[in-house]
């Protein structure tokens, strides 16, 4: 139900009380977990965890995969879903002696240190408590728990939604101070009577319909939550400063249209998007016959814009849906060859016709330079662009795999440059002020969001020093030119 927000990996643990169990591998969930491996994860216990991987950090092994796992203290299996900017930092400081213990890491990931990160801080509460007689570590673990997440804040920069088992305490789930990331919380009664609710922790309520779960509500910027393994449920706001800033991009890309991200129907986000857009639009004076999408997220801005501007909307093109999104691909190459096996244009749509493309976001240009050719391949007199959101000019720090602006078509064109480059009649994107109000007016509640890869504006936690070092790190530079 999660398998759009990664296309990597896959990984699940359960846990019976006593003991875990563990399944995860390279590869879509289909491919991980077949009948055999599911049948196993279900008898295996009550409590359970998984998790999609989308590299944007770390690397491409099986052993990156997620969950992560520590024994000490009480045993921790945890998920993690954004980027830790202070990384490297923090595996310094848990790799000397600055750590309750000089910890190895097996990975280059940062979800891995965060694992770390909190186990150390569960250790030094755990100290803390023993050398005071008035606490008994094994009455008060769940407090003990709560305050390592509050120490781990401290010290934690950048975006962080996570989901963990605790041996002895059930399931453990933190926001970082900004809610950069989203995660809800969903419950349905027991099917037994004389148990508690049961509760389920996701990235996006979406997940709850299909489990027969309503929303309960999300976790706040900066909250702990704890779920016992009797379905008891303990909350602590634990950031002293915490302001809901969420990432702008989840409701342009990632997200599913039928998640509910914030109070904020991703859905009436996109046709808010596509209303603006088609005042814009409206303004060019373009001769276009018909309004075509980019498939899958443009469809609900296009719909708009075909309903706004009185055109006919059509699906000229055609995806193999076996095919999985490009986007969130590891590479460049593969993003390029998979973008020529994905779609196919059809000339009963675009024969003879001026056509509007609409899509939901133009990144690296390398899907819509080969779009516009396989559209004027099929017979398409004029081909003009338009982008749902506004153009991408800087580096995404915060999980979405955009670490460098050399990857950026935008960063350094203006719009008539990259029209000529991507081989248009004409191109047109969304504001930023659009972009913004449009959220504001879904949830008045919302001052900000993070969309600094629009605006070049970060949280206070990511400063110059840290964007260069992006620009030169490994990740950066394996990506390949924007456009093939």
């Amino acid at each position: 139900m999660l398998q759009h927000r990664g296309q990597d990996a896959s990984g699940m643990v359960t846990y019976d009380g006593t003991h875990f169990t563990e399944i995860k591998d390279k590869g879509l969930v289909s491919d991980v977990f077949g009948e055999k491996e599911m049948q196993k994860m279900a008898s295996a216990g009550r409590i359970g965890i998984g998790h999609v991987r989308y590299p944007t950090a770390g690397g491409v092994l099986a052993s990156d995969a997620q969950p992560f796992f520590v024994n000490s203290p009480l045993g921790i299996y945890l998920v993690h879903n954004g980027n830790l900017t202070n990384a490297d930092e923090l595996r310094e400081i848990l790799r000397g002696t600055d750590s309750f213990f000089n910890r190895h890491l097996r990975t280059s990931s940062d979800s891995e240190v965060l694992l770390n990160v909190l186990a150390d801080a569960i250790h030094r509460q755990h100290q803390k408590c023993v050398l005071n007689d008035c606490c008994d570590p094994e009455t008060n673990i769940q407090r003990l728990v709560i305050d390592a997440v509050k120490e781990c804040m401290s010290v934690l920069k950048g975006a962080y939604s996570v989901v963990a088992i605790i041996d002895g305490v059930g399931l453990l789930a933190f926001r970082d101070p900004y809610g950069v990331r989203p995660l809800s919380i969903g419950r349905r009664a027991p099917v037994d009577s004389d148990k508690g609710w049961e509760y389920a922790v996701a990235s996006e309520d979406c997940t709850f319909g299909p489990l027969e779960m309503t929303h309960l509500r999300d976790v706040a910027p900066g909250e702990c939550v704890i779920i016992d393994q009797e379905g008891n449920i303990t909350s602590e706001q634990v950031s002293e400063k915490s302001e809901l800033k969420p990432c702008v991009f989840e409701y342009i890309y990632l997200a599913r249209p039928d998640s509910v991200l914030n109070d904020i129907s991703v859905y009436e986000y996109q046709l808010a998007m596509g209303t603006r857009l088609a005042r814009k639009i409206q303004e060019t004076k373009w001769p276009i016959d018909v309004v075509v999408p980019v498939p899958d997220g443009s469809r609900p801005a296009c719909i708009q814009i075909s309903s706004e501007l009185g055109l006919p909307y059509r699906e000229g093109l055609v995806k193999n849906r076996y095919i999985g999104r490009t986007f969130i691909m590891p590479d460049q190459k593969t993003r390029s060859s998979s973008v020529r096996r994905k779609l196919n244009a059809m000339s009963a749509v675009f024969e003879g016709k001026n056509v509007l493309l609409v899509d939901d976001s133009i990144v690296r240009g390398t899907t819509m330079s080969q779009i516009v050719n396989m559209v004027r391949k099929a017979g398409a007199k004029r081909v003009y662009l338009a982008s749902a959101s506004p153009p991408v000019k800087h580096a995404n720090v915060y999980g979405v795999d955009m670490p460098s602006k050399r990857e950026l078509v935008m960063a350094n064109l203006t719009e008539e440059e990259l029209c000529e480059r991507l081989g248009a009649d004409g191109i047109i994107f969304q504001t930023v002020d659009d972009l913004l109000e449009a959220g504001r007016e879904l949830n008045p509640n919302i001052v900000d969001f993070e969309a600094s890869c629009f605006t070049g504006h970060y949280l206070p936690d990511v400063d110059a020093e840290y964007l260069e070092a992006q620009e030169v790190s490994d990740r950066a530079s394996r990506s390949e030119a924007v456009i093939s």
